[in-house]
């Protein structure tokens, strides 16, 4: 059994990712005087202008090349290439590549493409088919770089590994010149400013200005980072000046007047340049690599070096750990393997933070062996809101410990910096010990207090403003292995910490002192504390998952069902739902109170952290690998979902990961299967023969039926409405001289409008639905005429059933009939006490005196007395137990 997609997480998108390994692409919109920058994240394409980044659409693949020109943007996913109208519609789209496309470039009404197998295609973008197809032999030149020279028409001009360069004719497609090159590999061509000269960078570092009219070399450079991975010319300002880029992710800035290196912009990335472009006319330097990092770098100090203007980054590693900031569900903390501490916004990314490096624990010049454990603990947010506030500006409210180290670090979210205090026990101050090393922490909810465990088993505790050390748990150490997990209660009154020997233990927070120690199945592996509700979850080795209740100190829940190790667990905010995510790839939802498994999804790589949002809307994950933080909305808030429990033979569904742009319908088919959602109970008519079950009817509709006549008399006018005689067109005189008018005579009608019918009045619906049902004993038809009715209608069909009215005496024991199937149905009580009581009042004289309906209404007296005995104990029962719970001392 599976069904598609989540089916209580629904695919958001994604926070946190800003570059790739991918060049980007600088363009000028002439409409909006404005420069474009195109950036490829992953399968989608950003569009940003000065501060504000635009999505755009989605590839089923990693883009793997991008290009752009005045009017459209290339993508190139595998050997598929794309072209994107603005910024986010695939107008067009070009297959023929039998390999990965590798190279780029726009050329008029034509774009270039080329494929690791070394075939050119020349590709007309309207028409969508190829005009030319140039295959090249990869022992003698395979094409490494690709470019458009200025004023060159019709004209390509092409580097290869083996180190030549060809200038083609694509219009002829002849070969028209051939550069015999400089030995070694070209990596980068870029067109200089002036005619004719073209930059071209050698994997040896070695930068060549020639010009390739005359084929002469100009100017000739050398870096000593490696091969050459991007350049670029500072134009249109009057600073000749060339930059070029490395796979260590420095920078270097020549001045081409005099020929010489001008200054170094050393880690301006963590990684390889991947691209790297001056804004025409304007003294900026946009670069991008592959540590997610995208900034914008201005030259206006001493020197020529360049200053970070603007900037969008993320973790150049993958995130370990994540953790929701504040009660209002708008920050996500987030310690990434690259030994930053970051701070992402789920409103907008001008919101995002990055609170610095563990600079003092790397052993390395570019910090890159500090890694954040799995273990970053972010303050809770108190009862009191402003006293928290005011704690967090005063000293640090974040504690972390690091893999492998023994000291614990502090952070301060609202200075945006590593805090002030290193805190580790007092005997490890002068030396840090080899095998012992920090592997637990949590913080008060009141921001005052941090309790850190060790893989030795011992449980200290630090003041978080002082940094001072405050005790330890235990004799010696708290546990006799290392600690898996520490949790301290919301009112600081207990301390619950956990061992690998699979002991628990509760600690008195002040006193220190052992409260209670109860011994688990299996050996831990972590402990998450929900403070509100006073519930904790246990994850084990052998992949199951307790829930442990603290008040009592037994395990209420046990689950099972993960086949891999558990990485991380995230309660409910209203703590009802346990989230668990396993290496098996799988992200589970248990419902506590029920105790059963209600959602289940399969992700592509393992979720190793998750988080739910404070305000329930949201889901958090980080992923193996993977530098995104991915938010899945909670489906039940906005539409109907099944929680019900799922059954033993659920197969999950592979869900794709959320994109930072809208993914396209990639099935268009219409043969797939419906997504499981939860189908709209409709409750039946009759629960169980044994209940007694009220009609849906208003009160309006049965509550007023003995009343009609008080009813009535209330709302009958007193004087019926007198329409004004209208006046004559001439007013009629007596005759005489004295002019008289003729009074206006008065008209006496006192006839009665009243028709008495007798035996021509007809029959009704209703009658004649009673006089079928004698027969076939089938009431539902004639009760539901009668349930469509209003109550006035309702009385008129009644007195319709006496003889004098048109009816009969079969028909008036034919509704009794009806009264008694409702009663044993149990079905429409109050709809069946309403409809006799009336009745009853109606014809009570007819009844009296024919014995058939005498012996039908004593049936109905005895089926009514029983069915209220029956209702009377149990509303008595009721009524008992309420004023029990209402008055007595509990």
């Amino acid at each position: 059994m599976a069904r598609e997609g989540a089916g209580l997480f629904a695919a958001f998108r994604v926070l946190g990712r800003f570059s790739g390994h991918v060049p980007h692409v600088l363009r000028y919109h002439g409409r909006h005087r404005e420069f474009y920058l195109a950036v490829a994240v992953g399968r989608s394409v950003h569009t940003y202008n000065v501060s504000t980044r635009r999505p755009g659409n989605t590839l089923p693949q990693d883009i793997t090349c991008l290009a752009a020109d005045r009017m459209l943007i290339f993508a190139s996913y595998d050997n598929i290439l794309h072209a994107f109208a603005r910024n986010k519609e695939v107008v067009h789209t070009y297959e023929g590549h039998k390999a990965k496309i590798h190279l780029l470039q726009p050329f008029g009404d034509h774009v270039i493409s080329v494929d690791v197998d070394n075939v050119l295609i020349v590709w007309n973008i309207q028409s969508e088919e190829e005009y030319l197809q140039i295959d090249f032999d990869k022992a003698t030149f395979a094409v490494s770089a690709l470019l458009h020279p200025s004023t060159y028409l019709n004209k390509i001009l092409l580097g290869s590994e083996q180190g030549t360069l060809q200038l083609w004719n694509i219009r002829s497609n002849k070969l028209l010149y051939s550069f015999p090159g400089w030995g070694l590999a070209v990596t980068t061509l870029e067109q200089a400013p002036a005619v004719d000269v073209v930059a071209v960078g050698l994997v040896s570092g070695h930068i060549i200005v020639h010009n390739i009219k005359f084929d002469e070399t100009l100017m000739k450079f050398q870096q000593d980072w490696g091969p050459i991975t991007a350049i670029s010319f500072r134009t249109a300002d009057g600073h000749p000046v060339m930059a070029a880029g490395s796979p260590v992710g420095h920078i270097a800035l020549w001045d081409l007047e005099e020929k010489k290196l001008m200054c170094q912009m050393q880690a301006a990335h963590s990684t390889a340049i991947a691209g790297m472009t001056f804004v025409p006319g304007e003294p900026l330097l946009i670069t991008n690599g592959a540590d997610n990092a995208l900034r914008v770098w201005i030259f206006d100090g001493p020197g020529g070096t360049g200053r970070v203007l603007r900037s969008r980054m993320g973790h150049s590693a993958p995130s370990t750990k994540i953790r929701y900031h504040g009660q209002n569900g708008e920050q996500i903390l987030s310690a990434g393997q690259d030994g930053t501490l970051q701070s992402f916004s789920t409103v907008h990314e001008k919101f995002n933070k990055s609170l610095g490096r563990g600079k003092y624990l790397s052993q390395s010049p570019n910090m890159g062996d500090l890694k954040f454990d799995v273990r970053v603990t972010v303050s809770k947010r108190t009862l009191c809101y402003l006293a928290e506030v005011a704690h967090q500006s005063d000293w640090d409210g974040i504690v972390a410990c690091h893999q492998g180290y023994i000291t614990c670090t502090t952070w301060n979210y609202q200075k945006t910096s590593m805090g002030a205090h290193k805190l580790r026990p007092e005997e490890f101050r002068k030396h840090k010990p080899i095998d012992i090393y920090a592997t637990a922490v949590d913080i008060t909810s009141c921001g005052n207090f941090a309790v850190i465990g060790m893989s030795t088993g011992q449980v200290d505790v630090y003041n978080m403003q002082s940094g001072i050390h405050r005790g330890h748990y235990g004799k010696e150490t708290a546990h006799e292995g290392a600690i898996r997990g520490v949790a301290v209660d919301g009112l600081n009154q207990l301390v619950i910490t956990a061992g690998s020997e699979g002991l628990i233990k509760f600690w008195k927070f002040k006193m220190k002192d052992l409260v209670y120690s109860t011994e688990l199945s299996s050996s831990p592996s972590g402990i998450l504390l929900h403070r509100d509700s006073g519930i904790l979850g246990v994850a084990f080795d052998d992949f199951t998952i307790s829930v442990l209740d603290i008040e009592t100190r037994k395990i209420v829940r046990t689950f099972s069902g993960h086949h891999g190790r558990i990485n991380d667990m995230t309660f409910s905010p209203d703590g009802r739902w346990l989230i668990t995510s396993s290496m098996d790839c799988s992200i589970k939802t248990w419902d506590l109170p029920s105790g059963c498994l209600i959602d289940c999804f399969l992700v592509d790589s393992a979720a190793v952290s998750l988080t739910m949002s404070p305000t329930g809307d949201f889901l958090a994950s980080a992923h193996v690998d993977d530098l995104g933080i991915y938010l899945w909305s909670n489906r039940s808030l906005y539409s109907l979902v099944s929680l019900r429990p799922l059954p033993a033979d659920y197969e999950p569904s592979l869900v794709t990961l959320p994109s930072t742009c809208p993914m396209q319908d990639v099935n268009v088919s219409g043969d797939e299967e419906p997504c499981d959602e939860m189908i709209e109970y409709v409750s039946p008519e009759q629960l169980g023969e044994q209940l007694v079950t009220l009609s849906l009817l208003p009160e309006s509709r049965w509550k007023n039926l003995l009343n009609l006549d008080i009813i009535k008399k209330k709302n009958k006018p007193r004087e019926p409405p007198k329409v004004p005689k209208s006046a004559p067109f001439f007013i009629p005189t007596l005759p005489g001289l004295i002019p008289r008018y003729i009074l206006p005579e008065e008209e006496n009608d006192t006839q009665s409008k009243v028709v008495n019918l007798g035996i021509l009045a007809q029959k009704s619906d209703f009658c004649i639905h009673l006089e079928e049902a004698l027969s076939t004993n089938e009431y539902k038809a004639p009760l539901d005429l009668l349930k469509s009715l209003g109550p006035s209608n309702i009385e008129v069909e009644l007195r319709g059933l006496a003889p004098e009215g048109g009816g009969s005496m079969e028909v008036m024991l034919s509704f009794l009939r009806m009264i008694g199937m409702m009663l044993n149905k149990k079905h429409n009580f109050e709809l069946a006490q309403a409809y006799l009581a009336l009745f009853l009042k109606l014809h009570l004289k007819i009844l009296s005196s024919e014995p058939k309906l005498l012996e039908e209404l004593s049936k109905l007296s005895v089926q009514l007395e029983e069915t209220w005995v029956h209702l009377r104990a149990l509303f008595n029962q009721s009524l008992c137990i309420l004023t029990y719970m209402k008055s007595a001392l509990l």
